[in-house]
């Protein structure tokens, strides 16, 4: 079973810094291109960052310059720096993947999320 998994949330103060994790886990060859959404509370899910299969990025125009995204190919993550933190940047962070499996078909997923709070 294939699956993406977030890591690294949790509780920090304001200018503090997070890395989260998005790991791909089962019949996976390759994690390809991944996209970082987050939804606050009671708000939608926004697209905030992503890094292509070239290992190209981009950010939203509200992160850049706070936030980072490398990968660790051999370990199939996604990581995203967040350097920092506000209040605002309070929410349920769930990243998008693109895996290559060990049959060459290509499939997306995401992942259940993980919780970021931000104290001021």
């Amino acid at each position: 079973q294939v699956r993406l998994v977030e890591s690294g949330g949790g509780l920090v103060q304001a200018g503090g810094s997070l890395t989260l994790s998005c790991a791909a886990s089962g019949s996976v060859f390759s994690l390809n291109s991944v996209d970082w959404f987050r939804q606050p509370p009671e708000k939608q899910r926004d697209w905030i960052a992503g890094i292509t299969r070239e290992d190209r990025t981009n950010y939203t125009d509200s992160v850049k310059g706070r936030f980072s995204i490398t990968r660790d190919s051999a370990k199939k993550t996604v990581y995203l720096q967040i350097n920092r933190l506000k209040p605002e940047d309070t929410a349920d962070y769930y990243c998008h993947g693109e895996v290559t499996l060990w049959n060459n078909e290509s499939a997306n997923y995401w992942g259940r999320g993980t919780q970021v709070t931000v104290s001021s």
